[in-house]
């Protein structure tokens, strides 16, 4: 019971952080604040599918980028209010994932993986040859906001961010406490055990491909017009699938807060360690991943059980050597 209000000053003390960081932190620590915020989101979004239903989904990229061109051509065309033109976003992204989910998310295991990896790889180059729509390879320069004031227009993205990872993993956590979570969780466990009791497990499944594409398309929508430019390259990057799933397996796969945390230390690693080895940024990227797979498979989460196990199991051992054992009658 002592761990409630301990908790409660923590998220409190957090909450003032948030609220104060944009007047008090320089340009560099909001924006880096603002990518964290991004990466809890898409971290939070990668779960409800990779996670929930252990389908191990590469197609984060394809949302994000979906939601950065259709939010960017939006803008440009100037008929659509900026908070609307995201909402747009993240409905293409949601849209796009009804249509293709139905087929590929009949495959499993590596044949799911690699089908929702070439949704990227396709986006991209149909992205480039509709230059009149897209600029294609030369990329769609976004309208402003409107605001002249630098400051201020940081502490709208930062906000922005904000609403975007809040949405993430809010969206999750009632996904997870819903009958959908339930059936996620049948899936992740036995797919064939949640047939046999009745699960739609396409359905399922389809429920929690929409739902990780809307919260990406969200991101990419804000992200678009946060940078100002988008192109094919960038908004359909390869890392942005894979990034996400690392952060995921950092925290602890399935849960709520594991990513949450995963991204936190992920920006951490990048923003300070990783920029001094640019040119293997990918490979680290990979033998994290295989590293996570083999030692810790249950992210931080476990590593914290297995601490608290070992400090409670120390003071059982205390107490069993003062308390001698009972004497039977």
């Amino acid at each position: 019971m002592k761990r409630f209000p301990v908790m409660m000053i923590g998220f409190g003390l957090l909450a003032l952080a948030i609220v104060a960081l944009p007047f008090a932190a320089t340009n560099y620590l909001l924006r880096l604040t603002t990518i964290g915020f991004m990466y809890v989101a898409l971290a939070s979004s990668w779960n409800i599918v990779g996670g929930f239903t252990g389908y191990p989904s590469f197609a984060t990229a394809a949302f994000f980028g979906i939601g950065a061109y259709a939010s960017g051509i939006l803008r440009s065309s100037g008929a659509f209010p900026l908070p609307l033109s995201w909402l747009l976003g993240a409905a293409a992204a949601t849209v796009f994932s009804l249509m293709v989910g139905p087929a590929i998310l009949r495959l499993r295991g590596h044949y799911f993986a690699v089908a929702s990896l070439v949704l990227a790889a396709v986006l991209r180059e149909i992205t480039n040859a509709a230059t009149s729509l897209t600029g294609g390879g030369m990329g769609l320069n976004l309208p402003t906001t409107g605001t002249i004031n630098v400051d201020a227009q940081a502490r709208l993205y930062y906000a922005s961010m904000l609403a975007a990872a809040l949405i993430a993993v809010g969206v999750a956590t009632l996904i997870w406490r819903s009958r959908w979570g339930w059936a996620m969780r049948c899936v992740e466990q036995n797919e064939d055990a949640a047939i046999v009791l009745g699960v739609n497990t396409l359905a399922t499944k389809i429920v929690a491909f929409a739902a990780s594409a809307g919260t990406a398309g969200l991101v990419g929508a804000i992200y678009a017009t946060w940078i100002g430019y988008i192109d094919p390259t960038d908004a359909f990057d390869d890392l942005l699938s894979v990034k996400p799933i690392v952060m995921a397996f950092i925290g602890g796969v399935g849960t709520i807060f594991g990513p949450v945390a995963g991204a936190v230390v992920f920006l951490v690693l990048e923003e300070f360690v990783w920029r001094n080895v640019l040119n293997f940024h990918a490979g680290i990227l990979g033998i994290i991943i295989v590293a996570l797979l083999i030692f810790m498979p249950g992210g931080l989460r476990n590593v914290a059980r297995g601490i608290e196990r070992f400090f409670s199991s120390g003071r059982t051992g205390r107490i069993d050597k003062v308390v001698p054992p009972a004497v039977s009658s």
